[in-house]
């Protein structure tokens, strides 16, 4: 059995907490759910398949955003009931285990995204819709095992602990796939210049369509840690009963929110900001590659320091939440997203802030323009802000919530988080479709920022 250690709960009455280990292990699930996130839907396969199976990038940016938009809406109607579910029943283990499933089978299927192959189109991105339903929920019920690992002057710390953690897997699985699975077409080398592993053809990118696969074997690998070591909620419940039940709250809840205006208020304002940073994450790699032509590797290179920004930004932005509070950060980090994001509107191939600068030379040195340079500085920016604005999010939440109905919240705040999810790929995808602009399309992120920076202001923390 597991060691646990006693500490004061914020009423002053004394409870046990797991032991170390115990933490350690749900810290594991970021690492395991974090490639998804990096290989799939940022620096791999979403610019693969906006370049090389989509008929051109601004068509392939459309699809996926269509495809991120159906996935959010499932997720947006079925979070809330799910939370509530979990919280009659009691367990968080079981739901992590089928959703993880559902990322694991959906991110398998991508392997087969041939380029080219226009029958592939809606197959692949029925797949992506599935993997992300997944590893949503998975995230639900894993945030809800949140208050029962620490005290809760430390939630700041872990739950921006969590978040650097997963930025480093992130980091490691992109350095996997760059420097031993994907080549470049022209060349036949990877990143460190050797011949790609298992024969993997070039020519045919299996390099870059192997990222599915391998964040379904990551993530069954790296998720046992927290399956094995950290304890979950006895059960309470039936299935059946714990849905009578768990309907029955989440009712009682909805109706009694519009009275906890701090809470509304904040589940609102994440809507927004979510939808944007969300958005801004998934099409990021796709705008790159369509700005500035780059391949796999140089995309992939530039997610390598992205997620070390990412990673010095979780760690950093969790010491100041439990020091500044979670408010505080989350402010800080949509201030400096806006900022990065109207100036990367502002950088062409062939000028910075309207001053002409040389293009990059096809073929050239990496990152050898200036105009590349300022996109990674400035996407290293919004690196180090997403991860606190997500971590600090988490822990507001946290803190606002009822503590006996934690899953149920996390619920809707994955309901919040998702249920206009699809307006910003939404809008991205017809606006980027109507106008050929892939610019013009990412133009409309800075309105869900502005937005959610205003809602947040009247949060009382």
């Amino acid at each position: 059995m597991a060691v646990t250690a006693l500490a004061t709960d914020e009423i002053g009455a004394q409870r046990t907490y797991p032991s170390r280990a115990a933490v350690i292990g749900w810290i594991f699930f970021d690492w395991a759910a974090q490639p998804y996130f990096t290989l799939i839907t940022t620096f791999v396969f979403a610019p693969y398949f906006a370049t090389h199976v989509a008929p051109n990038p601004a068509s392939g940016q459309a699809l996926w955003g269509f495809a991120t938009a159906a996935a959010g809406m499932a997720i947006a109607l079925l979070s809330p009931v799910l939370g509530a579910i979990a919280d009659a029943s009691g367990r968080r283990k079981p739901w992590i285990a089928a959703f993880g499933a559902m990322l694991v089978i959906g991110s398998s299927l991508m392997w087969f995204g041939a380029p080219g192959d226009a029958h592939l189109i809606r197959p692949l991105l029925l797949a992506y819709a599935i993997a992300t339903v997944g590893v949503e929920f998975a995230t639900v019920f894993n945030n809800a095992m949140m208050p029962t690992l620490v005290p809760p002057d430390r939630i700041g710390r872990l739950s921006g602990t969590g978040w650097a953690t997963g930025y480093i897997g992130g980091i490691l699985s992109l350095i996997l796939v760059l420097g031993f699975l994907a080549a470049n077409p022209h060349t036949g080398r990877t990143l460190f210049g050797f011949t790609p592993l298992f024969g993997l053809d070039p020519v045919t990118h299996q390099g870059d369509r192997i990222s599915g696969p391998l964040t379904g074997i990551w993530f069954i690998i790296f998720v046992l840690p927290m399956f094995l070591l950290t304890p979950d909620y006895p059960a309470r419940h039936r299935l059946r009963d714990a849905l009578r039940e768990g309907l029955s709250e989440l009712k009682q809840t909805l109706v009694e929110l519009p009275k906890r205006k701090t809470i509304a208020t904040f589940l609102i304002a994440n809507m927004i900001y979510t939808d944007g940073l969300v958005s801004l994450f998934a099409f990021g790699g796709i705008y790159a590659a369509g700005t500035f032509g780059w391949n796999t590797i140089q995309i992939g290179t530039f997610g390598i320091i992205l997620a070390i920004a990412g990673t010095l930004g979780g760690w950093l932005g969790g010491k100041l939440d439990d020091y500044l509070g979670p408010k505080t950060v989350i402010t800080g980090s949509m201030i400096l997203l806006l900022t990065a994001i109207i100036a990367i509107l502002l950088v062409e191939k062939d000028s910075i802030f309207f001053i002409k600068v040389a293009p990059p030379v096809p073929g050239g040195a990496l990152f050898a323009s200036a105009a590349e340079r300022a996109y990674l500085v400035l996407g290293c920016l919004i690196g180090a802000a997403g991860a606190p604005l997500q971590a600090a999010s988490r822990s507001l939440l946290i803190r606002l919530a009822p503590k006996d109905r934690i899953a149920q919240f996390f619920g809707l705040f994955a309901l919040t988080g998702k249920v206009t999810s699809f307006m910003g790929p939404l809008l991205i995808g017809l606006i980027t479709a109507v106008t050929a602009s892939q610019k013009a399309g990412m133009a409309v992120l800075v309105l869900f920022f502005v937005t959610g920076l205003a809602l947040l202001s009247r949060v009382r923390a």
